[in-house]
């Protein structure tokens, strides 16, 4: 069963073109993590946080990339994080059209 894992955090920036910019390298590193299928980078300027939405084959998965990310960000400096892990319906987000992928 696939899961998704929703993460946001304090993050003082930068933002748009220039996140993009500077996080290119590590777009491309979480890409190659075993089991992701996907991640959705979010951003908001105005509340100061950053984060994504990303789906794994399974939980373990799921879990082991957290814990790799927790530690990550708190290289960062960044020691608040919050993270949720959902079992995703398949059968119902299929219907709804969601891009759940291989």
């Amino acid at each position: 069963m696939s899961v998704l894992l929703q993460v946001d955090f304090p993050y003082p920036g930068p933002w748009g073109a220039q996140m993009s910019e500077a996080m290119k390298g590590l777009a491309e590193s979480i890409a190659h993590e075993p089991g992701l299928l996907w991640k959705i980078w979010t951003e908001d300027e105005a509340n100061g946080e950053a984060g994504g939405i990303y789906l794994f084959v399974d939980r373990a998965s799921a879990d082991a990339y957290l814990q790799m990310h927790r530690a990550r960000l708190l290289g960062f400096g960044i020691a608040h994080v919050n993270a949720k892990l959902f079992d995703v319906n398949t059968t119902l987000s299929a219907i709804d059209r969601a891009p759940l992928g291989a």
